[in-house]
């Protein structure tokens, strides 16, 4: 009986980790750490930008990753998946850097950050559809793909229109 006690006391911590590393726990992860960015970014882009098309560029990424992030939490919640509250350290040193930033010089670096980020973000939702486990996040993942893509999309024309190349 103590054996059967002492194996339970050992392997509970084990269960309670176990809870929150699903097959695409990291896919949980970055997708809420990255999206965060985007909010935080994107408020900033609304303060500081310099011109329209930035600030409007930061107004829809606000409106479009806080809904996303809203749904990823809902998921996470539904599956006991706790998900992180902020962005990464690296995404929190981007913004750091940005806050640091005024006038053209913070709209070109938050174009140029915004085209990379995306472009890494397409490339995370695009590895969870093609081989994550869990089909509510590859839906998920299939569901916000276009977004991204849209948001790529515009951040390259805008960049296109100032002039930015990398």
């Amino acid at each position: 009986m103590k054996s059967i006690l002492a194996s339970l006391i050992l392997i509970a911590p084990l269960v309670a980790f176990g809870a929150d590393s699903t097959p695409d726990a990291t896919f949980y992860k970055k997708a809420a750490e990255g999206g965060i960015a985007e909010v935080d970014a994107g408020n900033l882009a609304q303060q500081k930008g310099n011109t329209q098309e930035v600030k409007d560029f930061g107004a829809m990424m606000v409106k479009d990753h806080s809904a996303a992030n809203d749904k990823l939490r809902a998921l996470a919640a539904s599956k006991n998946i706790s998900l992180p509250t902020s962005a990464s350290i690296g995404e929190m040193a981007t913004k750091a850097k940005l806050d640091m930033l005024s006038g053209d010089t913070f709209d070109k670096s938050y174009i140029k950050s915004q085209i990379k980020d995306h472009y890494g973000a397409i490339a995370l939702f695009k590895k969870e559809i093609a081989s994550g486990q869990d089909p509510d996040a590859k839906a998920f993942a299939s569901a916000t793909l276009p977004t991204l893509r849209m948001h790529l999309k515009k951040i390259k024309a805008i960049a296109a229109d100032a002039g930015i190349t990398k």
